[in-house]
């Protein structure tokens, strides 16, 4: 598939909506009110939405998508087309990101002089949505491990669930915490005890799918959520989990064991009930091996 790169730069000082089409009256009204409609919204999905509705009144295209560093976005209706067409978006003569168009027949140079102009008027708003992106990911993010956080973790059960009732599948929690972990902290110091949160967290990314979600709740508590789950998938990942923890030099240097509780979705389930399994499993397995534990102390 060929690709050609155009080159769209924003010298966003200079920018002004009402002076960059001042030769044509009517072409400054349609590009303000381009604008005013780019402007409703900081989610990027509906920008770029709304992007390529506008665009679709000016160009035949079958696909339109947006990168910019790790954020990906596909217009709605995107399908592949027989050739791409790629534009870079340029800031204040920095790199800010690329539209591809999929297209079926050549761009005529009067559509893509309608694109760049397009562009121009899609730039700021586009870089205001990126950064309220990026702050909000901050905002559910773990510092530490770069894992999700519980607000991450409230927003994504929710969703999750709601969404395995539409497709009829389940969806698995497991909720994990290390054994000990205070001891770690109180006996080689908290430098010691966030590498061992930080290798932890990694061990936990090797043992799951890419469709699935890792989160810190604080201290040394985490949770998965598992798409698509099952008995079978659930005991997998645990095992892999249980893999994981030895195979790292720095948790079997301190002897790092954790606890799992699991719980798998069903159709009666809230958030909160499903939760509450997963913990009421957690606390069983734990209690069970501190039980275990003290029988191998008395002998």
């Amino acid at each position: 598939m060929m690709r050609t790169v155009n080159v769209v730069n924003h010298p966003n000082t200079k920018f002004n909506a009402f002076t960059l089409f001042q030769h044509n009256d009517k072409k400054s009204q349609r590009n303000l009110a381009i604008l005013e409609r780019l402007q409703t919204t900081l989610d990027i999905k509906q920008l770029i939405d709304i992007f390529a509705t506008e665009v679709a009144k000016y160009l035949n295209f079958s696909g339109l998508y947006f990168k910019h560093a790790e954020i990906s976005v596909t217009a709605k209706g995107s399908r592949a087309g027989k050739v791409e067409r790629q534009f870079e978006l340029r800031l204040n003569e920095c790199f800010f990101g690329i539209i591809t168009y999929s297209v079926n027949s050549p761009i005529s140079l009067d559509n893509y002089k309608v694109l760049n102009e397009l562009h121009h008027l899609l730039l700021n708003p586009l870089n205001n949505a990126v950064r309220y992106h990026q702050a909000m990911q901050l905002a559910m993010q773990d510092a530490l491990t770069q894992l999700g956080n519980r607000r991450h973790f409230d927003e994504e059960i929710k969703r999750t669930m709601a969404q395995a009732i539409r497709r009829q599948s389940r969806v698995g929690l497991i909720l994990c915490d290390l054994n000990k972990f205070k001891a770690i902290n109180d006996s080689f110091g908290h430098t010691v005890g966030d590498n061992v949160l930080i290798h932890f967290a990694d061990a936990l990314r090797q043992s799951i799918r890419d469709a699935d979600c890792i989160f810190r709740f604080g201290g040394d508590e985490f949770a998965i959520i598992v798409c698509d789950a099952s008995p079978q998938s659930l005991s997998a990942i645990e095992q892999r989990i249980q893999h994981a923890i030895a195979q790292d030099a720095l948790l079997a240097q301190y002897k790092v064991g954790c606890g799992l509780g699991l719980a798998l979705m069903n159709n009666a389930d809230s958030e909160n009930s499903l939760f509450e399994r997963a913990d009421s499993a957690l606390y069983r397995q734990k209690m069970t091996m501190a039980h275990k534990l003290s029988i191998v102390a008395l002998r």
